[in-house]
C-alpha cells in the first residue's frame, strides 16, 4: 500500500516471484469510470473507491477460502479502506511503502503508460492516513528495489 509512484507494483511483483504466490494488480480492477476520472486529473472520492475496494476484498477472500496466499497492490490510503480489504481477518497484512512527496513526484514525472498523472500526487498525500504499527509494517522506499523487497520479507518473517 502507499501513494501512487511508491513502487507497489514493482515490489509486489518481486515479492510474488520470490514467494511463488499469485499477484493481483489492484489498478487493473478499477472500473472504467474511475480510470477515466483519474486520467482527467480528477481525484477519486470514497464513493468511487468503495466498489473497487470491495472487488479487491472479494479476491482476497477467495484466496483465504482456498487456503492460498497472495500479494495485492492497492493504495489503501485510509484506515477505512484497509478495513474493507481486511474484512475482519487479522491474517491480511499490509506493507506501507513510505516515501517523501519529492521522491515520488520525481518518479511519477518519468514513468510511462500509467493513467495516474503526477498532478494527483498531492491529493493522494492529502488523503493518506499513515498506518500505525497496529495496521501495517512500514518500509522506506528511499533505497534500492532489492533492499526494499528484502526488508518487506524480513518484516513479514518470510525470509
Amino acid at each position: 500500500m502507499g501513494v501512487s509512484g511508491s513502487g507497489k507494483s514493482t515490489i509486489a511483483g518481486d515479492l510474488a516471484q520470490r514467494l511463488g504466490w499469485p499477484m493481483i494488480e489492484g489498478d487493473d480492477l478499477h472500473p472504467p469510470a474511475n480510470i477515466a476520472k483519474m486520467t482527467k486529473g480528477i481525484p477519486l472520492d470514497d464513493a468511487d473507491r468503495k466498489p473497487w475496494l470491495e472487488t479487491i476484498a472479494a479476491r482476497i477472500d477467495g484466496w483465504r477460502q482456498a487456503g492460498a496466499q497472495g500479494v495485492v497492490t492497492c493504495s489503501s490510503l485510509k484506515r477505512a479502506y484497509r478495513d474493507i480489504l481486511r474484512a475482519g481477518h487479522e491474517d491480511v497484512r499490509f506493507v506501507y511503502l513510505d516515501g517523501s512527496y519529492d521522491l515520488l513526484f520525481g518518479r511519477m514525472q518519468h514513468r510511462k503508460r500509467h493513467f495516474m498523472p503526477a498532478s494527483l500526487l498531492q491529493s493522494q498525500f492529502a488523503t493518506l492516513e499513515v498506518p500505525g504499527p497496529d495496521e501495517a509494517i512500514a518500509v522506506s522506499i528511499d533505497q534500492p528495489e532489492a533492499a526494499i523487497t528484502d526488508d518487506v520479507l524480513k518484516e513479514l518473517h518470510l525470509s
